[in-house]
This record gives C-alpha cells, structure tokens and sequence, in this order.
C-alpha cells in the first residue's frame, strides 16, 4: 500500500490529543498509508512511496460541513441574497421555499456544483440535507467527499397566501410514507463506505410529535445522528409557542428529541435571544445538558440581518457546535470567518470567541457530531482527510499566523491539494472528481426553468423579477 510524506512541512495544524486542541508544528513530517495517518512529526524511518515537498505549505485537515443543502442552494444564487419579507422578520426562507422550486435535473447540476465549492474550500465530510432525487446518490459517490445522506421527509408544507401570515398544509399520512421511504434509502446505504445516513425531520414546526418520536427512536435504533431545522426564524418561535406554550427547544427537549445525536440546523432565536423578548432563560441549559449539537451558518442568516447571540455564549454554556454552510457560497473558510466576526460584534467583545473556536467547530465539533473522532484531526490512526494550503499564495502573505491568514484574508485562493481518505480530490485548486463548468451550465438552465414557473407559484402570481428584482435598473 503507498505510504505518502510530506516532508518538512512548513506549518501542520496537528490534533494534541492530551490537550484536546489544535495546535501548529513547523518544519516536520505528515505520513499517511492508504486512507490512514501513520505519522505527525519529526523522526519517521519508515518506508516511503511517494515524497511531497512540503516547503511552502501548511497541512490542515479537512473541514466538516455539519449542515447544507446542495442540490437547492446554487439555483438560488442571484435571487436569494436580498430576499426577505419585513413581516417575516426580514426572512425570505417561506416565500422562497414556497415559490422557487428546482426540477431534479437542476437539483443534480446544482449538487455537483456545491460539492465542488465545498472540496475547493476545503470541505472533505458533509451532512447533505434534502428531499431524496434521482441521481442524488451517484452524484454523492463521484464526489469523493464523505457524504452524510439526510433523506427529509415532513408532515406538512409551508404556503403563504398573504404576505404577512405563514401557514401549514398537513398532510400527516404523506408524512408517514416520506419517513419509511426515507428508511429504505437509508437502509440501503453500504455500512463503512463514504456514504452515511442521518434520519433527518426537516423543521420542528412541519412534523407532527408522533412522527418526531418515531424517528428519533428508529435513529437510536440504527445508530444514526437526527438532524432537524429548530428556533430558525421569529416566526417559527411564535408558531410553536402558540401550539405548545414554550420555546422550540424546550417542545423538543419535553418529546425527547434532544440528544448527544441531535443535530439541532441553526437554534438562533433561542429563549434568550433579543429579538424575542421572552420570559424564560432555559434554552441553552439544554442544550447543553443535553448534549444536542448546534450546527451553526452564520454567513446566510446575516443577510437577512439576523444572528446568532454569540457563537463564545454558546460555547462557554457547554452548548456542542459544529459549523455548516447552508446555502451559497459553499465555502467554509467564509463560514468560519463570519462565525469569528458576528460573534464578536454581536457580544460586543473582541474576545468572545477565537479563530482556534471556530476551527475546532469546523473540524472536530462536526466529526464528533458524526460519530467520528478519527476526522477533523490530523494524529496517527486518524483517517488521511487533509487540506494542503499554498503559502505563497499573495493573500497568505506575510504568513506569521497562517490560519489567521486563511481565514480572514485569503479563504479558498489558498487551498492548493486536498485529500479524502488518503485519495487527492483537489489538485493545484482544480476539482478532479467533478466537471463543475458543466454543472454551472446546468444549474444556469435549470435556474431560468424554475423561474419561469415562478408565476404559477406564488401566491399572488408575480413573476421572479417582481418577486427578487435585480440589484441596479437594466
């Protein structure tokens, strides 16, 4: 089997597991074999396949994408980013659901596309959270990233036929057969592989208790992770406190969900949050207490001007967190750099939380979240899923702290190699496994069918100029 060094590393960002933390090691040796680390660190004797030089670069590992939704999100670009109703609380998320809505030859394209963001940025492990299409598993496989497959299934759908009201269609026995569809695709999931499942109710607000409890339950049984939308949106607390007499977590907390597998996709508008003005302080307790995982996409909601209050409050409560990109851009440098950045403005504090915090979220918070200490780390007996970051890449530059240089200036410019279970996937910044220039192509055309069909859909018939208008006047 090949053994690959990287030699005389300049920088390794290396897992010191006695410390439980990241920490940088200068001028030494990366060794792998096949899909396994062998060796970080001086003095390896050991034989040797093949040599990489690794003067001018710094070896990381690979980011975990705890929460996105590929085959959506790129057919969105362009129509999404000032997109909001000032009744929604400045969100676009229902109309939009509501109205744009992709064929599955886009939903293809568009999950080519995102990947290929993702393995450009860095991202070796993602949790892809979806309606199941046709294609979408190939599309998973000739990836070569480690896709965590999150089949949805719901009770009802979210319409709207005013501008101001957000309302249900229940359709409970749909619900029902989306779920055991969804376990048959999970079922059929080779154990081991790169492809995993996650049970994934899509929102807390759209699935009935009985079906919540069921899948956690089948989760347990399966040993798989459970991910679900929850405390996404003002409207989404005020839904479920006028079902239920209390905020989102602590319904979800009261039924069970919560949990070391939980994935909780967002939990912003918490008890605690300003925007709310609610009475209790429970949430975070918890959520920690618990054990649940926040998967955390600062970089969307800020569009809306929305945000989290603050990334170092949920950390310093005991709150687990991993981070996700969610939507375009699929690139997690970013995510981590307005992670940093949107804490500190909304605590106000400088020191709220560390470019090392929102590493550690963006590696072994979302590995951990998965079930899988041997990623997010680079230690021997870890699996060989690395990122090799060009130091002379002019945004690193001056590189006295190459992470910081990454994450605040130079973002995926900089991603030179990366490799998923010892495997190069990215070379000299170019996707291998994926022809991303068609699936642009695609997704452009699969963009302007799901426009044209805007009309038919929306609820007062505009068509997606009225609805999402350019940014300046043709």
């Amino acid at each position: 089997m090949t053994v690959t060094r990287i030699a005389a590393c300049d920088w390794i960002i290396a897992w010191d597991a006695a410390a439980g933390r990241h920490r940088y090691l200068r001028h030494t040796d990366l060794v792998f074999q096949g899909d396994t680390i062998l060796h970080v660190g001086p003095g390896y004797d050991g034989e040797v396949t093949t040599n990489i030089d690794g003067r001018g670069l710094m070896a990381m590992p690979g980011l975990v994408d705890l929460h996105t939704h590929p085959s959506l999100e790129p057919a969105f670009k362009g129509l999404r980013e000032e997109h909001g109703l000032r009744e929604h609380y400045m969100s676009g998320l229902y109309e939009r659901c509501a109205t744009l809505i992709p064929d599955p030859a886009c939903q293809r394209a568009a999950a080519t596309l995102a990947y290929g963001e993702m393995l450009r940025s860095g991202v070796t492990s993602v949790a892809d959270l979806t309606f199941p299409y046709d294609g979408w598993r190939e599309v998973a496989e000739a990836s070569g990233l480690r896709v965590w497959m999150a089949a949805g299934f719901a009770s009802a759908r979210w319409y709207m036929d005013t501008p101001h009201q957000l309302k249900f269609a229940w359709d409970e026995p749909r619900g029902w057969r989306e779920f055991e569809a969804a376990k048959a695709f999970l079922q059929d999931l080779p154990r081991g592989g790169r492809l995993s499942g996650i049970v994934y109710p899509m929102q807390i607000d759209t699935c009935a208790e009985d079906l919540l409890r069921a899948a956690k339950a089948w989760a347990d049984e399966q040993g798989l992770p459970i991910a679900t939308h929850i405390s996404q949106s003002v409207m989404e607390f005020n839904e479920m406190v006028n079902r239920h007499g209390m905020t989102p977590v602590q319904w979800a907390a009261r039924i069970g969900l919560l949990g070391p597998t939980t994935h909780l996709g967002h939990a912003i508008f918490i008890d605690e949050h300003s925007w709310l003005h609610w009475h209790s302080r429970r949430d975070l307790d918890l959520l920690a207490e618990t054990g649940s995982v926040v998967a955390h996409c600062p970089n969307v909601f800020s569009r809306y001007g929305q945000c989290l209050e603050d990334f170092g409050r949920y950390r310093r409560a005991g709150v687990r967190i991993g981070l996700g990109t969610d939507t375009t851009p699929h690139n997690m440098i970013e995510e981590m750099r307005c992670a940093a950045i949107l804490a500190r403005v909304t605590a106000q504090d400088l020191f709220t939380t560390s470019t090392a915090e929102v590493l550690e979220a963006a590696t072994v918070g979302g590995a951990e979240a998965l079930g899988r200490p041997d990623l997010g780390r680079l230690a021997p007996g870890a699996r060989a899923d690395l990122v090799l970051v060009d130091l002379g890449c002019t945004a690193m530059r001056p590189v006295r702290d190459p992470l910081r240089s990454l994450v605040y200036a130079a973002a995926e410019r900089a991603v030179r190699d990366v490799y998923v279970g010892g495997q190069k996937v990215v070379a000299d910044g170019r996707v291998l496994t994926l022809d991303m220039d068609a699936a642009a192509a695609e997704v452009e055309e699969g963009q302007a069918r799901m426009m044209a069909a805007v009309p038919g859909r929306d609820w007062a018939g505009r068509d997606i100029d009225t609805l999402c208008p350019l940014s300046l006047p043709i």
